[in-house]
């Protein structure tokens, strides 16, 4: 943001999915803040674990063992495929996929990284050059081994495809296309949102991962899915990852492996990575990885998730309530061009003109051509609901604990406010 330009909203408190300001106006959280709170606000027993930490162990260097770092770490083993068994912990997402990608460039000795144009992967050095969305613009050296591609995303098809199967056919051709044009013995790794989350939850078409995997496995490229924001019950399985049948060679994670209430993020490894570090030290560290208040509320955040069902609640509000009300909203409003998603993880794709796909404003627009988004907003929040904007859509990502009546109301409130942007159509 232009520090100058902005006047945050005032907090005063938040509980469960729901947030209010110093003036007792109360918004049902439909962000999850930044698609992070995946257990709700100020949960209690992620509150008291926090509080029994900090009165036991406040902090201590990653050098040393500590007893919630080691559960914490066994406790996301047991969740990740395959033999992703060893974690490195950082403080969050964007320090997750910065180390994921020095691991891989150290184990393949390559330097070069592909990842699409619609991704986001963080904020650092080498995140944002992974990224693909205009936050990477004013960061971008085009001298940090990054190659972007386009993925997958039949609604706007970079590959005039016509069905799921064309989009993953024709998307993994441009892929080896691309692979073969920079040299596969060049690259070390292919890092993916499994479903990508800011750039539009584009859920993937069937056998596009395993596509990836493939060639991966073909020139020895390392397989990296970026899990920050999917994972952790936000799809209605623990990863999303979980949905395609795929096991990486890396996985980052961080946000709602413990909503967010302490920073925390990073990356579960493959045995044949860990291994190329078993006997070489690995040119990585934080002063703050793995720290005690972190992994204390990780530990609690992932066993009230197993014992609460709210990764199974995800799944289930997401196929009874919120797939089928966002459908029918569809129907009613010509601004809505696409539903997609699943979970607690969904995207309306908003357009001026649903015959052409128009979206309702340009890419990356600001002040005057923002209108049209800026008013929705407005209209939601008068509402009471707080709404997930990107560009020309609007996402319903509410806390993975949400329950049938919370989910019902703010999709009422969203129906109500799409008229908004229905007066922008053609």
């Amino acid at each position: 943001s232009a520090q100058g330009l902005i006047d945050p909203l005032p907090i005063a408190g938040a509980e469960g999915s729901y947030m209010w300001d110093y003036d007792g106006n109360r918004y049902l959280d439909f962000t999850s803040q930044l698609v992070n709170t995946n257990i709700g606000h100020q949960h209690p027993k992620v509150v008291a674990a926090i509080q029994e930490q900090a009165g036991k162990l406040c902090t201590l260097a990653p050098g040393f063992a500590v007893d919630v770092r080691s559960e914490a770490a066994r406790l996301i083993a047991e969740r990740t495929p395959g033999d992703l068994d060893k974690i490195f912990f950082t403080n969050g997402g964007a320090e997750a996929v910065e180390n994921a990608v020095r691991m891989a460039r150290l184990h393949t000795g390559r330097s070069k990284v592909l990842s699409t144009y619609r991704s986001y992967h963080g904020a650092t050095a080498a995140a944002i050059n992974l990224t693909g969305d205009p936050r990477r613009w004013p960061s971008d050296t085009a001298s940090a081994g990054v190659v972007h591609f386009w993925g997958p995303y039949l609604y706007r098809s970079p590959f005039h495809a016509e069905s799921e199967q064309q989009e993953c056919e024709r998307a993994l051709r441009h892929l080896e296309d691309t692979i073969a044009y920079e040299g596969p013995q060049s690259i070390a790794a292919i890092i993916l949102e499994t479903i990508p989350g800011t750039a539009g939850i584009m859920v993937p078409p069937p056998g596009y991962l395993a596509g990836v995997r493939e060639i991966c496995d073909r020139y020895g490229i390392v397989f990296i899915l970026d899990e920050v924001m999917a994972g952790f019950g936000r799809t209605g399985r623990w990863f999303a990852l979980d949905h395609f049948d795929v096991v990486p060679d890396l996985v980052t994670f961080a946000k709602g492996v413990n909503s967010g209430y302490v920073p925390l993020g990073g990356v579960a490894i493959s045995a044949e990575i860990a291994v190329t570090f078993d006997q070489r030290p690995y040119p990585g560290g934080l002063t703050y990885s793995g720290h005690p208040l972190a992994c204390a509320s990780a530990v609690a955040t992932i066993n009230a998730m197993a014992e609460e069902r709210i990764v199974e609640n995800a799944a289930e509000i997401g196929e009874k309530v919120i797939g089928p009300a966002l459908r029918d909203i569809a129907e009613r409003h010509p601004s809505v061009g696409e539903v997609r998603g699943m979970g607690a993880f969904w995207a309306l794709e908003l357009v001026k003109n649903r015959e052409t796909h128009e979206p309702l404003v340009p890419y990356n627009a600001s002040g005057a051509d923002n209108a049209p988004m800026a008013k929705f907003a407005a209209a939601c929040k008068e509402r009471g609901l707080w709404p997930f904007l990107n560009m020309n859509r609007t996402h319903v990502v509410p806390p993975c604990t949400i329950t049938e009546g919370e989910a019902k109301e703010g999709l009422a409130a969203l129906d109500e406010a799409l008229t908004t942007a229905d007066a922008y159509t053609v």
